[in-house]
């Protein structure tokens, strides 16, 4: 019965979470149709992407014992081939820049992954020892692909209005941690329920905050309280160098009424 009931929560589990990966889907659809990344950051993405390599990998048979936690592996597996796909949209249409940050990120997160997996396998010789070191590390990853949000909530908050943080996202985010949690319980496995103990009360901050703005009227965003930094930074220069042509041209006026008087 208990084995059941944990397959039938890994199951929904698989189902919230493939809701949950596929609703960037609507993002790169816009990105592809106006051939820009319009200032989409791709950290959420590489992060998401890390954390379902290092839990496939906690699935498998080679960490984990035999096919214990074949649901965690299905739907991670499922996330690595979206994830990617995202990625690589998003190193297609962004600029020469964004491409570099991009790759430097993901071939660093594809070092960490690597390291893991040849560590995990030929230091540690029995299941508990790797999923202890596997499972560590994922925690962190998780951890940090939940803490990715949190700017956009600073966000909501400052503006009071929720446009950059959909409904649909915040609740499939929220069904998906709940669900795991409770799979990581039935399954007495903390490396797979600790990182949505954090999961959920995040999700659920989102939720209210959701609730508390969402008929609030959108707001622009002030310069002065949201600055572009390298806009601003060269706007300035250009009024600095303005006012010293100005000044420059005003001075010659003077000079030259002084030289005529």
């Amino acid at each position: 019965m208990g084995d059941r009931l944990r397959l039938a929560v890994g199951v929904m589990g698989n189902v919230a979470s493939m809701l949950l990966y596929a609703t960037p889907m609507l993002t790169f659809s816009r990105v592809m149709k106006k051939k820009n990344v319009e200032g989409f950051s791709c950290v959420p993405y590489v992060l998401t992407l890390c954390n379902c390599c290092l839990y496939t990998w906690y699935g498998l048979p080679v960490v984990s014992y035999r096919w214990e936690n074949f649901p965690v592996v299905t739907i991670n597996g499922i996330g690595i081939l979206l994830e990617t796909s995202f990625i690589l949209i998003y190193l297609w249409f962004s600029s020469a820049k964004g491409k570099k940050e991009v790759a430097k990120t993901v071939v660093s997160i594809i070092l960490i992954c690597a390291a893991t997996g040849i560590i995990s396998t030929f230091v540690f010789h029995d299941h508990h020892h790797r999923k202890v070191f596997v499972g560590s590390i994922a925690v962190v990853a998780s951890a940090a692909m939940y803490a990715s949000p949190l700017a956009v909530v600073r966000q909501v908050i400052k503006t009071e209005s929720v446009e950059f943080m959909p409904f649909h996202l915040s609740l499939f985010s929220f069904l998906t941690s709940c669900l795991w949690l409770a799979y990581g319980l039935l399954s007495h496995d903390l490396f797979i329920a600790s990182p949505n103990m954090v999961g959920v009360p995040l999700c659920m901050l989102q939720l209210m905050l959701y609730f508390k703005y969402r008929k609030n009227p959108i707001k622009e965003l002030e310069p002065e309280k949201w600055p572009d930094l390298e806009f601003n930074d060269d706007k300035l220069k250009q009024e600095f160098h303005l006012d010293e042509k100005k000044d420059q041209s005003t001075l010659d006026v003077t000079e030259n009424l002084s030289t005529k008087i």
